[in-house]
């Protein structure tokens, strides 16, 4: 009864905030039965679906393993959270299905691909360097939001920052996905997954390596995984390349070992090089060596990461390189 109870109020609280309540049947047959081709992201709480509504809206599903009145708990206060968020920059959340055994979350859904499909891929167009800058100008910004868009104590923490999980849109902005895998913090640093999972989710890679020693993601893990970001951005290589004899190449680690000894130059991506005013490039390179300081104590804040993006946007513009 206290379930049934709390759905009926999630469902009034989702409608009020503008957002749609889904049937199972409908969400079930935009996936294909959440057919395995359909998926598109996957941790361990569950899967995100590609799905085609009926009236041929693209959306994103994410279905959850677990079930029970507190994990429900946790998505009803998920769904709200997400249905207050407001920012160019980040997806939103179009509504949720309440009938399931565990809730779905529905999300926009961009088709032009990721900023990994554009750095990796092969297929994707180049970036350039302003359209470059002004997408991790743009994530930092969506990040910065989400730590600070609670006025009344908690953080809200996005927990796996990767370029996969920043869409590009048809005028190549920034969107920021994120999933419903969020954390969040009190004052005291007490943290409550809002999934209901003990274990913070995040990709190797990627992973801010104190979260091995304290067992805790905070809002300094998110500026480590931007920080990979705007390496990844830098250089155009992987955040993790593995190779033969199970040997891997870890971007973060070999971009703050280039920068210590002189060598960054070496390891940009070579499209930069020749497109690029290299003063700017040092400069974003310095901020992402901030940024993947192995201490969180020491990490800028995103808030500050932005500004500095800003800072050298506008100094671009300054120097004649056109509106980005």
């Amino acid at each position: 009864m206290q379930v049934r109870k709390l759905i009926s109020m999630a469902e009034m609280t989702v409608e009020r905030r503008g957002g749609r309540v889904f049937t199972a049947e409908e969400l079930k047959k935009a996936t294909n039965n959440y057919d395995k081709d359909r998926i598109i992201y996957q941790l361990g709480f569950g899967s995100t679906y590609k799905g085609v509504l009926s009236n041929n809206r693209v959306v994103a599903i994410t279905k959850y393993k677990r079930s029970g009145q507190n994990m429900i708990e946790h998505l009803i206060k998920e769904v709200n959270d997400h249905l207050r968020l407001s920012h160019r920059n980040v997806i939103n959340l179009i509504g949720c299905c309440l009938e399931t055994q565990v809730p779905l979350l529905v999300f926009q859904y961009f088709t032009n691909g990721t900023l990994h499909d554009y750095l990796h891929s092969g297929e994707a167009p180049k970036l350039s360097w302003t359209t470059r800058l002004r997408v991790a100008a743009e994530t930092a910004d969506a990040l910065a939001y989400l730590h600070s868009v609670y006025d009344y104590a908690p953080i809200l923490i996005h927990g796996d920052v990767k370029s996969a999980n920043i869409f590009l849109d048809n005028n190549l902005t920034a969107k920021v996905f994120e999933f419903g895998i969020s954390k969040k913090f009190g004052s005291l640093g007490e943290a409550e997954l809002t999934t209901g999972d003990e274990v913070a989710t995040g990709t190797i890679g990627y992973l801010d390596p104190e979260y091995f020693h304290i067992g805790e993601l905070t809002d300094k893990s998110d500026v480590y995984s931007f920080g990979v970001v705007l390496a990844e951005l830098l250089t155009g290589k992987k955040a993790i390349v593995y190779s033969g004899h199970h040997q891997k190449e870890i971007l973060s680690t070999n971009f703050v070992y280039s920068i210590s000894e002189g060598c960054l130059w070496q390891i940009l991506d070579n499209d930069i090089v020749n497109d690029a005013n290299l003063d700017h490039v040092t400069m974003v390179a310095n901020l992402a060596k901030k940024c993947l300081n192995l201490k969180g104590e020491e990490r800028p804040r995103m808030r500050d990461v932005a500004r500095e993006l800003e800072r050298i946007i506008r100094s671009e513009i300054g120097n004649g390189n056109g509106d980005i």
